[in-house]
């Protein structure tokens, strides 16, 4: 019902939008003058078309009219009144017929319009500079919405062409033209390629800029590509376009987080997200945008870029520009589609003759009788698959609906979307529905307005699918006994713990997860921006704008009193983050002399951020009816909680941009940001950048090689800062909690266990060289740079003696540096009938904590399954965030059980052998992107990687060496662990006394190549197919994942579950095939 509701919706706005003749007001004021000359000036300044058969029009009658803001309908009354004539109006179309004719006896073929009596068929074929024809080419007569395309041999036929028009012709990738016809009825075009990306405007920081002018390093994303693949999530659809940039998927669950990293990452304590933006307001994460309403994204990557948002740029810079209205003829667009999701990868595991012979080994091993008999192992067969019992081929529904249009005054861009996902495990799902509105209205020539609002709903159910311990579906599959039937024979759940003496007890059937247990997450997002801009001059611009950020969750965990042992559990919480925006700008642009140009902005802004929290929770329910709405029915109710925080952000900034003679330029930027999170005398932070760029193409030495068409050489340095800190950490905080005195319970409240400090901001410094090249009229670029960040003052817990009563506090005590090279190639490789585009990036990235609280190393990261409990990584001096730490092995001894190696030596296994075991961070990450279009068809093919990284294989800890909890292991453990005859086995022997430790035997190379996506698509002839209704129409299949080529033994390479680089039993990636259609209106 919500889903007809939601659609209904928009259709009506739809409608409504497309009719013109009901929505256009026109203003006219003309004195003596003929009809035909009132009809000429109403169709130079509208959309409206007259129609009318010769003759029928005195053009002797002269008429004075005088209107403003009135309907098409109501100034046509008023022209026409007393005399003999009438009108019909279709929307745009005005047919205008004496009284005493009938509509239905008109000629159509003596029908013309006011600018033309003469008209004729107009054919020809376009070309390109090479003589090669080209399809598809879009030929209008101008000032109407009349036109065709060419067709697979370049040529088209355009009937009723008045003998004066002038045809415009236009194709992507090439320079639109406008010919005159001029009584010709043969007209042969030649087009022109564009020079490729040079004068494209891009989105900066509080304004915009020619990629041309840009003095800092700047990619940007466009519409097209994003929607070239099919993604749940706007940020999967980054990776691997833009150099420099790392896409960081958690797991492959159904709405699981993405996470971005700009050239490495800088914070220990914080987090090292990037800033994003969204038309203007700056948010923490902007995953629920559908991706048919975005128009680009920019990248901002270097400090002269970022510089600008101060503290909060040094992870970088998001900047996403939505679509707006354009004046002209409403287009509406339409797309939907279907996926099919499967698992990219099934885990070998044992069938059940190879489990009951793999727990008998271990018997023997460790002395004890077998645990089957050789009747029941031959008995077993394979048994039970439980992996496939919790799997299933999953689909995606997605619909996206546009529209978009407006006149010189309004314009507006209105956009609904629906996405339906279920997740690959059995009851996990994610569902978004939005409504996107962009408006933008001119009051006059110096004020107008904008405003931005997009409202999302979210609900999805995670079933708890994913994770670490036992205790969830995905896991407890992997885990069971593959001899053991999943029900009883009475239908009931098979309890797991009871049936094996050596199956752990906390082993549970995974239909109880599935069937009897529900994590439901609801969130409701509000994002409204506007805007007021005065211009009292040219040059000068002054915006007041405004904005809000609400968002709402609600989270639903209960479980059901058929969950074993369970009499019923509900836990909700609920949470609300509201963010007020306020931001005056003045901008000036101005050109001296045709030489000099400057372009400056100022201003100042105020944000503040507020969060409030509440939970409650409950045991011990009669019914499983009401679930978590009466939790005041619990036998065992829990203790209620809530939460509340605050901070306010004012900031002041400034920005000069100047080039001389489009040749030299130069950029400066200041901004102060003053944040209540810090103490008295550190609450403000500072941060200026400057930047210098030469257009050295223009030069006279280089000015004569037509090859260059640009080379520009960049170079760049700034501050940035970040407040990785919570709102009240400079503070004496207090902690709440029960007391029992004289058999009474009382409340207390006692100073908090984490000292405050005297914290000031953490500061990026960083240095950037690059150069932008374009040759062949700029068919190909390079871009390239070489950057230094160091960031400085590092927030970081420090343990306290317990001396001091306090356990904690956090100080700024480190810097961490990031240095790398970024290279990207854009190449058109085939121009013509056939087109070969070609994109590639390629980055290198190294990081190195420089300096530590009096050079102590920090232990991070932690392991905690049954078989291991130990820390993962290590923060040392001069080595890299992310490095994992651990024993070397060294073999195994004469009993079969792993040795490691002595690195003191003193004989003794310590903490003090321990050493550096692998790297998470790659040495470099890469991009490849392939568009080739003939006539109607386009194939895109993209792939994404890595080189060099390390992964943390947690789930090979459970999977074969955990031989203490019952649990099925990987196929090949049973033929490949230690024997007295197989010493060199790859695991060690197979008994409840094998130990192991955090070592190099976990660490796997997780370098990977993905063909990330590939997508043919097909642009049907509309105009050949009769469908004059629609504009173009596509039609797309697409297959995602379906290669990887890696030598990771996991389930995906590219995961992260449980910190960087570490897989512990993560939801898994999917694999997908995708069918929709694009059609616009």
């Amino acid at each position: 019902m919500r889903l007809t509701t939601f659609l209904i919706l928009l259709l009506t706005l739809t409608v409504s939008a497309g009719t013109y003749s009901q929505n256009t007001k026109l203003d006219i004021s003309l004195e003596n003058v003929t009809i035909e000359q009132v009809l000429l000036e109403i169709e130079n300044n509208s959309k409206f078309i007259f129609i009318y058969e010769s003759g029928t029009i005195d053009k002797t009658l002269k008429r004075t009219i005088s209107v403003k803001d009135q309907t098409i309908d109501a100034i046509l009354s008023q022209l026409l009144d007393g005399t003999d004539l009438n009108y019909s109006i279709d929307d745009r179309q005005v047919l205008l017929y004496k009284n005493d004719s009938s509509l239905s006896t008109i000629h159509l073929s003596g029908l013309s319009s006011v600018q033309a009596q003469q008209q004729k068929t107009v054919t020809g074929k376009v070309t390109d500079s090479s003589g090669a024809p080209l399809p598809g080419v879009s030929v209008v007569l101008k000032g109407t919405t009349t036109g065709t395309i060419t067709d697979t041999d370049g040529s088209f036929t355009l009937p009723n062409v008045p003998s004066d028009a002038t045809l415009v012709f236009s194709f992507v990738g090439m320079k639109s033209k406008e010919v005159k016809i001029e009584g010709k009825s043969i007209v042969n075009v030649e087009m022109e390629e564009e020079t490729v990306g040079i004068e494209e405007v891009v989105a900066i920081g509080y304004g915009t800029m020619k990629k041309s002018d840009l003095t800092g390093s700047v990619s940007q994303v466009k519409s097209d590509e994003l929607n070239a693949f099919p993604s749940t999530n706007v940020f999967q659809a980054l990776s691997g376009r833009s150099s420099g940039v790392q896409v960081i998927q958690s797991t492959g669950a159904p709405g699981a987080s993405t996470s971005i990293r700009i050239r490495g990452s800088n914070s220990i304590q914080g987090s090292n997200e990037p800033l994003y933006v969204v038309d203007g307001f700056p948010l923490n994460n902007a995953t629920a945008l559908n991706n048919s309403d975005i128009e680009s994204i920019e990248i901002l990557k270097d400090a002269s870029s970022t510089a600008i948002y101060g503290s909060r740029g040094a992870n970088g810079v998001v900047l996403i520009t939505t679509k707006r209205g354009k004046a002209g003829k409403n287009i509406v667009d339409f797309e939907s589609s279907y996926s099919s999701q499967s698992l990219i990868k099934k885990l070998d595991l044992m069938n059940a003759t190879e489990y009951a012979t793999l727990y008998n080994t271990k018997a023997v091993n460790d002395g004890v009788s077998p645990y089957f008999t050789d009747s029941e192992i031959s008995n077993f067969g394979s048994g039970y698959d439980w992996q496939k019992l919790i799997y299933q081929t999953a689909p995606i529904l997605t619909s996206s609906l546009n529209v978009n249009g407006g006149n010189e005054k309004t314009k507006f861009s209105i956009s609904g979307s629906i996405l339906n996902q279920d997740g690959i495990i059995h009851g996990s799902d994610y569902n978004r529905y939005s409504i996107r509105s962009n408006i933008d209205h001119q009051f006059s020539k110096q004020f107008s307005a904008v405003l931005s609002s997009t409202f999302t709903r979210i609900n999805t159910d995670r079933k708890d699918s994913g994770g670490g311990s036992r205790g969830n579906s995905l896991i407890s599959a992997q885990a069971t006994p593959p001899t053991l039937n999943p029900y009883n024979d009475d239908g009931s759940y098979r309890v797991l713990a009871t049936v094996y003496p050596f199956v752990a007890p906390d082993l549970i059937n995974p239909l109880n997860f599935i069937n009897e247990q529900s994590t439901l997450i609801k969130a409701n997002i509000a994002l409204i921006n506007a805007a007021l801009i005065f211009n009292p001059t040219e040059e000068i611009s002054i915006k007041i704008s405004g904005g809000v950020e609400n968002r709402d969750d609600r989270t639903d965990s209960y479980t059901t009193r058929d969950f074993i042992n369970s009499e019923g559990s509900a836990d909700v919480s609920t949470s609300q983050f509201t963010s007020l925006l306020n931001e005056n700008t003045i901008s000036y642009n101005n050109t001296f002399n045709n030489v000099h140009n400057i372009s400056a902005v100022a201003g100042f802004t105020y944000q503040d951020f507020l969060t409030t929290s509440l939970s409650g929770s409950g045991n011990g329910f009669l019914s499983d009816i009401f679930e978590t709405y009466n939790l005041g029915a619990a036998i065992t109710p829990g203790i209620p909680g809530s939460g509340y925080s605050k901070s306010v952000l004012l900031s002041y900034l400034g920005r000069v941009n100047y080039n001389f003679r489009n040749k030299y330029f130069a950029t400066i930027s200041y901004r102060a940001d003053g944040s209540s999170k810090f103490s008295k005398g550190n609450k403000w932070g500072y941060f200026p950048s400057a930047a210098l760029a030469w257009r050295i193409s223009d030069e006279d030495f280089l000015k004569d090689i037509d090859q260059i068409s640009n080379f520009k050489l960049r170079a760049s340095w700034g501050s940035t800062g970040s407040q990785a800190i919570g709102p009240y950490f400079t503070l004496n905080q207090l902690t709440s909690g029960k007391a029992v005195f004289n058999d009474a319970l009382y409340n207390t409240f006692a100073p908090g266990t984490q000292l405050p400090g005297d914290l000031k901001w953490e500061t990026t410094d960083q240095m950037d060289i690059g150069f932008d090249l374009g040759v062949l009229n700029n068919r190909f670029t390079i871009t390239a740079d070489y950057y230094v960040k160091n960031t400085k003052d590092l927030l970081n817990t420090v343990v306290l003696p317990s001396s001091l009563g306090f356990t904690s506090t956090i100080q700024n005590v480190g810097k961490v540096q990031n240095k790398g090279i970024e290279l990207g190639l854009d190449a058109q490789i085939l121009t013509g009938a056939f087109k070969w585009d070609l994109n590639a990036n390629i980055s290198f990235n190294r990081n190195k904590v420089i300096k530590l609280n009096n050079g102590e190393d920090i232990l991070g990261g932690y392991v905690h399954v049954v078989a291991l409990q130990d820390n993962t990584n290590i923060l040392r001096e001069g080595r890299p965030i992310g490095q994992f730490w651990g024993y070397l092995e060294d073999g195994y001894d004469e009993s079969g059980k792993i040795k490691y190696q002595d690195l003191t030596p003193d004989g003794k296994l310590t903490a003090d052998d321990k050493t550096y075991i692998g790297d998470a961070n790659p040495d470099f990450i890469y991009g490849l992107n392939s568009t080739m279009s003939y006539k109607n068809f386009e194939l895109n093919i993209f792939f994404q990687g890595t080189y060099g990284n390390d992964l943390f294989n947690v789930s090979a800890v459970s999977y074969a060496y955990d031989y203490v909890s019952g649990m099925n292991m990987l196929k090949e453990v049973l033929d490949n662990s230690w024997t007295p005859t197989n010493t060199n086995a790859k695991y060690p022997i197979i008994s409840r006394n094998t130990s192991i430790n955090v070592s190099d035997r976990f660490i796997e190379d997780g370098s990977y190549l993905r063909l990330k996506n590939i997508q043919l698509a097909y642009n049907l002839p509309v105009q050949n197919l009769g469908l004059n209704k629609i504009q173009s129409l596509q039609i797309y299949m697409s297959a995602q994942n379906m290669l990887t080529l890696t030598k990771y033994s996991g389930s995906d390479p590219e995961v992260n579950s449980a910190g960087r680089g570490i897989d512990n039993k993560s939801y898994p990636m999917s694999k997908s095939i995708t069918f929709g259609f694009r059609a616009r209106f």
